[in-house]
Formats: C-alpha cells, structure tokens, sequence
C-alpha cells in the first residue's frame, strides 16, 4: 500500500483534559482545528506526524483494543479495500463519501486497532492552501 499521509487519531474520554494535555502540557502545535467552537477537534503536530484528537470514546466490545486509530491516505480508497478484502483483513466500513467531503474506509489490524483509509479529493479544502494570499511572502 502507497501511504500519502498518517496520523494517529485518539478518541479521548476527556476532550477538554486532552487538548489541555497535548496542547498546553506537551506544548504541541496545531496543524488545523475543525469541528465546533464549543468542542472543536484538532490536529497537533507530532515530530514529523500529526495527532489527532477529535470525537469522544466509545464504549468498546471485548476485544480489548485501544481507543486510537490510525489514519492513512491512499490514492484510491476503493481499490485499497477491495485489495484487503482479498487479502482477508479485517472490514470494518466499506468506502464511502463522508458529510466533511473525504472518502473513507475502515479496516482492522490483528489486535482491533481501527485504520482509516482516507482519499482526499481533488477539490477539497485539505488539497488547497488555507492562508489569505495577503498572508504569503514573495521574495
């Protein structure tokens, strides 16, 4: 599989205490901030990958696997599952096109550990650089 991009996505019990954690305690800065004012997700940058923290946990089953996922881009989400699928992983959503605009799949790895299968299209906001054009320097 080509990965694009990752990134670990944590589902906390917390969000308040884990965005004072990562965000204050740990000093990491934000990549971008989504979702609510009121309780907005956001994504840190971690040395050179990035972690997610959005959402809330979920109670799990007894599988006993942890409260992350991980988060991968690929170029073609549809023929990556379809690809596992033949590979006997373990599918957990088949793809599709979410309300934010990103086409995504879920799988599992041995232990449970959600993966998200991520394609970002061509015309989403993720492809385009958010800065005010004012904003860019050109020397």
């Amino acid at each position: 599989m080509e990965i694009l991009s990752g990134r670990t996505l944590l589902r906390p019990r917390d969000p308040a205490a884990s965005h004072a954690f990562y965000g204050q305690t740990l000093g990491l800065a934000v990549h971008r901030e989504f979702g609510p004012p009121d309780s907005p997700s956001r994504v840190y940058f971690c040395g050179n990958g990035l972690l997610e923290v959005a959402g809330h946990a979920t109670p799990r089953d007894d599988s006993g696997a942890p409260p992350i996922s991980l988060w991968f881009q690929v170029r073609d989400v549809v023929a990556e599952y379809n690809r596992l699928r033949n590979l006997g992983v373990t599918l957990l959503r088949e793809p599709k096109t979410e309300p934010w605009g990103l086409q995504e799949a879920w799988i599992a790895d041995p232990d449970g550990v959600e993966i998200v299968l991520v394609q970002i299209p061509i015309d989403h906001p993720l492809r385009q650089d958010q800065r005010p054009i004012e904003s860019l320097q050109w020397d």
